[in-house]
């Protein structure tokens, strides 16, 4: 008998909730959520994830009589804490909104230049790079440049490479390179280095001091609308009588954005300036929203601007340290041979 051989009843249950998994999977509701396959080398993966998960997680919070705490600086768009609380059913949640200890007004800058191309545009990140290079030079590195796509991100890595030829000015660090945690340790050490990543680097990245004070932010964060989930969040949506740019779309991206220029100012001594390239986020009405979502640094449009605040707040160039005392010993040297 199966029930008296622990090891078959343990392979049956696994095999009966596999089965169950896979007709859930195989036979979803209409607008449960979407089905998906990730196909490895030494296998495949399918799933499906839910569009709403406010019922079951509901569920999880009654089914635990405690208090629900959540914690972020990424919670809420602007002052709304709607998108996060809608999505789990947290209708009658208390929020709270603490200012940051930091003093954005003096410690930053938001630059939106001017001039750049719709993003749409093939010269968009040769554009972008045109303004992040003399930014580049005057903070003198300690730079990130984020991108929405890997395909933006090798664009402009060869561009830059191009540009400053065998010998450059600042250390490259390129995503796909290294590993992660590698470019990060070899980019904190460095100190005048230029970081170019993609979405890993948008978030959970800390980079305190120095090391980085400057942040190039190549275009808004929206997601693909190619991307097949984001067109299945979309599609149920909008037969919900929702809106998917609004309700979807807009927030998600306004907190993505939130998360990359969030990676500037990490305490209360750092300095620096977030480039923000995207010409939409003042020529679209919806720019406002991104706006609202971001730290209060002082905002400007003049490149200039923001190039002497880099320079005002940046280290000296690589090894000015040393050619005072070089400069010195040579004086001393002739000195000497001058009274021999």
């Amino acid at each position: 008998m199966v029930e008296s051989r622990p090891p078959l009843v343990q392979a049956s249950k696994r095999a009966a909730a596999i089965a169950g998994a896979l007709e859930r999977i195989a036979v979803p509701e209409a607008d449960e959520g979407a089905r998906t396959v990730e196909i490895a080398s030494r296998g495949y993966t399918l799933g499906l994830l839910p569009f709403d998960i406010s019922q079951r997680f509901q569920a999880l919070v009654q089914s635990r009589p405690c208090s629900w705490i959540f914690t972020s600086a990424t919670l809420s768009v602007g002052e709304n804490f709607g998108h996060f609380s809608g999505r789990l059913g947290l209708q009658d949640a208390t929020s709270l909104k603490i200012e940051s200890p930091f003093n954005y007004e003096q410690q930053g800058v938001l630059l939106l230049p001017e001039g750049l191309p719709p993003p749409a545009s093939p010269q968009y990140v040769c554009s972008v790079l045109e303004v992040a290079v003399p930014l580049i030079e005057a903070s003198r590195g300690g730079a990130f440049v984020l991108f929405t796509s890997h395909r933006a991100l090798s664009q402009g890595a060869a561009l830059l490479r191009t540009r400053w030829g065998a010998d450059p000015p600042f250390n490259l660090y390129v995503q796909g390179d290294q590993p992660r945690e590698q470019l990060l340790r070899a980019f904190r050490d460095d100190g005048y280095g230029v970081l170019l990543g993609t979405a890993s680097f948008w978030e959970g990245v800390d980079v305190k001091g120095q090391a980085l004070r400057l942040v190039v932010i190549e275009k808004l964060p929206f997601a693909s609308p190619d991307d097949p989930i984001v067109k299945a969040r979309i599609a149920h949506l909008e037969a919900n009588d929702g809106n998917g740019f609004r309700d979807y779309q807009l927030p998600e991206a306004a907190l993505a954005l939130k998360q990359g220029v969030g990676r500037l100012v990490r305490s209360e001594e750092d300095f620096g300036v977030v480039a923000l390239c995207d010409p939409r986020i003042v020529e679209r009405s919806y720019g406002r929203v991104f706006l609202d979502a971001l730290p209060p640094f002082r905002i400007t449009r003049d490149t200039d601007d923001a190039v002497r605040f880099l320079k005002r707040h940046s280290p000296p160039p690589r090894g000015a340290d040393d050619r005072p005392v070089v400069a010195i010993r040579a004086r001393a040297r002739r000195a000497r041979s001058s009274t021999a």
